[in-house]
């Protein structure tokens, strides 16, 4: 099982930490495209090609509201070229970014709609848009692999469209191995009635982690980030007797009381509001040995990969620097 890393890309500073996170052996890094609380994503993603040589490089995750399918594609194209071949494009319905500027995820039936354009650009067939030919008329100039796309799901319904469409799957599950087991066999069983083989659609999942000696640290260090994922189970539109019985009322909870001014930040109602227990088993937080068994767990469940949230946005720097070297180095030996 492949690991790679979410971070928000830094104005000035997102190459060398692309750099560093290469350094440290991980497959990957994504950084988040929310325009109101980070720059420009793709800038950000084209200053990393530049300065990294094997990390697979793109977005975690971009959304159908805020870019045209074109541009999403032109894009990610142009970062697959800049990369030599290293980019992913990740997209969601859409969340802090459509947030901020007061708007909400678009529905699953327009987000199939977008998916369904933005593969036949990433593919470089022509696109029908309301009668207008459209294509993105420099694709064979730019002598690349497809790019990949990654969808992040959470509901069986995106789980069920990203089955059909997408190159890989994501899941917003948290780390419990029984939601996650249930998940990957909903995407198989969606992938085979569509059609397509279920092993040609790679399967991972975003995992809150943080690695420490100190529960309670890394609990703290860990809850913002954790609270935005527990959030994406609480999506407005989702029926309570559609969500896991384990999670409903922590997702409700944040449903009604989830402050996007704070979005990703632990110091805040709504992410003190989550208990322990739902930390401990939503996310991977303590001691290294704790946190290898439960990679290890993961793996075992046939997961391609994993991307790690390694913090809340407003977590001590030395502790989310310590649990990347940790993540880097032991757990990824692990589960390699």
């Amino acid at each position: 099982m492949k690991l790679g890393v979410l971070l928000f890309p830094v104005p000035g500073a997102s190459a060398k930490l692309a750099r560093t996170v290469e350094e440290l052996g991980f497959d990957s890094l994504v950084f988040a495209d929310t325009q109101n609380i980070t720059p420009e994503v793709w800038g950000q993603l084209m200053l990393a090609a530049r300065d990294t040589e094997r990390i697979e490089l793109g977005t975690g995750v971009t959304n159908p509201g805020t870019r045209d399918a074109a541009v999403t594609a032109s894009a990610a194209l142009a970062l697959q070229v800049e990369s030599r071949g290293r980019a992913v494009c990740g997209i969601g319905r859409g969340d802090s970014s459509l947030a901020k500027i007061g708007r909400t995820p678009v529905s699953v039936a327009e987000f199939e709609v977008y998916v369904e354009r933005l593969q036949q650009y990433l593919r470089g067939e022509e696109v029908d848009r309301n009668g207008t030919p459209s294509r993105l008329e420099w694709y064979a100039e730019a002598d690349v692999p497809k790019v990949p796309l990654e969808i992040g799901a959470t509901g069986r319904r995106v789980i069920e469209l990203a089955a059909r469409h997408a190159d890989r799957i994501v899941f917003a599950l948290g780390a419990d191995e029984e939601r996650l087991a249930r998940a990957m066999d909903t995407a198989r069983r969606a992938a085979a009635a569509s059609g397509r083989d279920p092993d040609s659609v790679r399967l991972g999942a975003w995992v809150n982690a943080v690695v420490h000696s100190d529960v309670a640290a890394a609990r703290a260090a860990v809850r913002g980030g954790l609270s935005v994922f527990a959030h994406f189970s609480g999506f407005a539109g989702m029926k309570p007797e559609t969500m896991d019985p384990t999670l409903r009322e922590a997702a409700l909870h944040l449903r009604a009381n989830y402050d996007v001014r704070d979005h990703g930040r632990a110091d805040t109602p709504h992410a003190r509001s989550l208990d322990d227990d739902f930390v401990d088993r939503f996310g991977i937080v303590g001691p290294v040995e704790i946190a290898v068994r439960r990679f290890e767990r993961l793996a075992a469940l046939g997961l391609d990969f994993c991307r790690v949230v390694p913090g809340s946005r407003d977590a001590p720097r030395e502790v989310v620097a310590a649990s990347m070297m940790s993540l880097a180095t032991t757990v990824r030996q692990a589960v390699a």
